[in-house]
């Protein structure tokens, strides 16, 4: 079981560093899927930026709240920005093979958790704004 977890992450992450090697996946898909695969990841990207740039905007402008909910909230958004750039290029690189190999596109719960992990944050962000006394 440990043995094929182990190859199954070596054989992605050798994809991840040479892409070249999914031509041997399959057979090339409708260029248009593979566009649209791309400018998915390209989205999925953008996201992981926005909230890299919530996180530091929370540590450097949310100064009237106390320096541990401030940071527990920059941090969140920061890990939640690297975890959605990874998780970007795990679900480009699964989508592309199952297209590739004529299977179903893979399902993934990674949307619903970014939204509710961000839905809390704000909801921690707009706490700290109305209570605005907890820096003070």
């Amino acid at each position: 079981m440990i043995e094929r977890l182990w190859y199954g992450l070596r054989d992605s992450l050798r994809l991840w560093l040479a892409p070249e090697r999914m031509r041997a996946e399959g057979t090339t898909p409708d260029y248009r899927f593979s566009l649209a695969n791309e400018r998915t990841f390209l989205a999925w990207v953008r996201t992981a930026l926005a909230l890299v740039a919530g996180g530091l905007a929370a540590d450097q402008f949310l100064t009237g709240m106390r320096a541990a909910p401030r940071t527990a909230i920059a941090v969140v958004l920061l890990a939640g920005g690297a975890l959605c750039a990874v998780r970007a290029v795990n679900h480009w690189l699964r989508t592309e093979r199952a297209m590739r190999r004529g299977e179903d596109l893979p399902l993934s719960r990674f949307p619903v958790l970014l939204a509710l992990g961000t839905a809390v944050t704000a909801l921690a962000v707009v706490a700290g704004v109305v209570l605005g006394e907890l820096g003070r």
